[in-house]
């Protein structure tokens, strides 16, 4: 909130100031900033983006390789001239002396910063805040108006202070804003000579201050270069075409999820961005058209070079980001620095008078790079906490090790095949030989157990590579088979997953009909007459008529049928028996008793009497259809 306030206390004070202060500003360079509409802050992506940022190699580090916003995205978005005089110095401790001649403001004795609120106030803006109900428009006018009443209308040293503090102001809270309440005076030595001030490449250091703010700061930053570079991403809306600078034409999207949740969608969005999407040359179709400063601008695009931002010197290292000139991207050594807060030495200071150095690739494949790029990195590139292992990037970190091992191993040959050759040599010395080296202050002996030690070791760290270089290469196979089996598996899931979907087809289409059908028979009831319904009804109640009737009969009849089929079985089960006794030589007498006296109890084995009755019971089908549909 703070930020934004004070973003709209300068754009008051700019509109604020008479035409010729205004003229003045534009002139200085700055006037592109002023034409930048206000857009909402994308916290979200500010931060995603810090977390990709690598700050030894000055660059985004992706899962596609390296990014890094350059000389020409600054020219093209904010409009801030990149050329011109360095923007270099020393940062005093102390500015009171200074800060009272040339601001007429008090700074206390040993600091370097002058206080917030006597600033504003000397610029004639005593409350800032917004009142209640008060639109972001409106604030903006009633600081404009207030301001204008009391800023100096004429030229002259008036004029020059309160053209001085704006910058102050507008240097330290907005273009080089820095944590905290007050406003740094590190840029007043350059304003003492205003009319030197548009002189110098304010965009070169303000893109230093970018990519130091990206390693160690938390606060906003542009977050256009990444609408323009990346947009899949879906994070900006590109409200009006055609204006200059670029960054009047975006706005940020709303987002209504809170701040984590956003988080993780931009990593999990980021690490499976589609590299083809990927926008390297943005400004491919872009005229130079209402944008003068391009002119004397364009001898730095495409070029490595320092940049400074007084003591601050960073390096800009386009040849990592060869893509983004058109160029394949070629192996490359990674930078690897310390922080540079020193003042500029002369190695720096010609680099930027001689424009920089220019970007050469002589690749025709990137595949080098990539491999190098994966073993250099390895899955820091994947943010995202539910992120999958990433086999391809692994296969490819272990192919740049077996390469790095297979020239570690051809290094350890020639080595050893040179110490070989110099034992060989030592041996074959004769006797002049054994007196030079005995003048030399040694011996041949001695000379040869030192070859012949060396060779050994050489020998000995020879056949160590030659075991890791087979172990990584089955590893890298193991690897392989792994990708393989994966893919396989996964092939496996996306057909399950199309038998599934073509499953849940298909039951879609049947709802569908029984919705059909279910219409239809509510259609034929609402159709019928009255006269069917009464028939309905008739069958219906003869229905039930007969099916009671067929009870009945069913319960009447049941004991003849079951004495029928129990005689029935008697006589299969008495002759089962008149053979067994046959088979046995028992007498038939006994066999007859058995069964007279089965006849004489009346009792039946219900076990073995199976009754069915569902035919004799089952009403016809045609008066079940009838019940059914009516």
């Amino acid at each position: 909130m703070r930020a934004r306030v004070s973003c709209v206390v300068v754009l008051a004070v700019f509109l604020a100031f008479p035409p010729f202060q205004r003229e003045r500003v534009e002139e200085m360079g700055f006037g592109g900033i002023f034409r930048i509409e206000r857009m909402r802050a994308d916290s979200a992506l500010t931060q995603a983006l810090r977390s990709r940022w690598d700050a030894e190699a000055t660059a985004f580090v992706f899962p596609w390789g390296h990014m890094i916003p350059s000389l020409e995205d600054v020219s093209r978005i904010t409009g801030l001239r990149i050329y011109g005089r360095l923007v270099r110095g020393y940062t005093y401790p102390c500015y009171h002396d200074l800060a009272e001649r040339l601001l007429e403001l008090p700074v206390e004795h040993r600091s370097s910063l002058v206080p917030r609120v006597p600033l504003r106030e000397s610029l004639r803006l005593f409350n800032v805040g917004k009142v209640a109900g008060e639109s972001e428009d409106e604030h903006l006018d009633r600081l404009t108006r207030v301001s204008r009443r009391e800023l100096a209308s004429e030229p002259g040293a008036q004029a020059d202070l309160d053209l001085r503090r704006f910058l102050v102001l507008f240097l330290g809270r907005l273009l080089f804003a820095t944590r905290g309440d007050a406003v740094h005076c590190r840029f007043l030595p350059l304003l003492e000579d205003l009319a030197e001030v548009g002189g110098y490449a304010w965009g070169a250091a303000f893109l230093a201050h970018q990519f130091d703010s990206l390693g160690a700061s938390e606060r906003q930053t542009s977050i256009i270069w990444a609408y323009l570079h990346l947009p899949a991403l879906g994070r900006g809306d590109l409200a009006q075409l055609g204006l200059v600078p670029i960054a009047r034409r975006w706005d940020s999207c709303r987002d209504s999820r809170n701040l984590r949740d956003q988080m993780e969608r931009l990593h999990e969005v980021i690490d499976s961005y589609p590299h083809l999407d990927v926008v390297w040359q943005p400004y491919l179709g872009e005229s130079d058209e209402g944008q003068p400063w391009l002119v004397q601008a364009r001898p730095y695009f495409g070029r490595s070079v320092w940049l400074h931002a007084l003591n601050l010197v960073l390096p800009l290292h386009l040849h990592l980001s060869q893509r983004s000139l058109g160029l394949r991207q070629s192996v490359v050594e990674f930078p690897v620095r310390d922080r540079f807060r020193k003042a500029a030495g002369e190695e720096q200071i010609n680099n930027w008078e001689h424009n920089g150095k220019a970007v050469k690739s002589t690749a025709t494949t990137d595949d080098a790079y990539l491999q190098a790029y994966a073993l250099k990195y390895g899955g820091k590139v994947y943010k995202s906490a539910r992120h999958q292992e990433d086999v391809t990037g692994d296969i490819a970190s272990l192919r740049a090790l077996l390469y790095s091992a297979v020239q570690d191993r051809e290094a350890a040959q020639r080595q050893t095949a040179e110490l070989r050759r110099e034992l060989e040599k030592v041996r074959g010395t004769g006797a002049g030989g054994a007196s030079s080296s005995r003048g030399a202050g040694g011996s041949p002996s001695l000379l040869e157990a030192q070859l012949a030690g060396a060779v050994l070791r050489a020998e000995e760290a020879q056949r160590h590579l030659e075991e890791r270089e087979r172990d990584l290469q089955l590893t890298t196979e193991h690897a392989m088979d792994l990708q393989g089996e994966r893919d396989r598996l996964w092939g496996e899931v996306q057909t399950a997953r199309s038998e599934r979907d073509q499953l849940r087809i298909w039951a879609e289409a049947a709802e569908v009909k029984v919705a059909e059908a279910t219409k239809e028979l509510a259609a034929l009831r609402a159709q019928r007459s009255p006269g069917d319904q009464e028939e309905v009804t008739r069958l219906r109640a003869e229905l039930l008529a007969q099916s009671r009737s067929w009870a009945s009969a069913s319960r009447a009849t049941d004991g003849s049928i079951g004495q029928y089929l129990a005689g029935s079985s008697s006589r299969r089960r008495n002759e089962e028996e008149e053979r067994h006794r046959r088979a046995m030589g028992v007498p038939r007498a006994v066999g007859v008793a058995a069964r007279c006296r089965h006849h004489r109890t009346g009792r039946r084995d219900l076990g073995r009497v199976a009754v069915d009755t569902e035919e004799t019971c089952e009403p016809p089908p045609h008066l079940l259809y009838m019940l059914f549909i009516f």
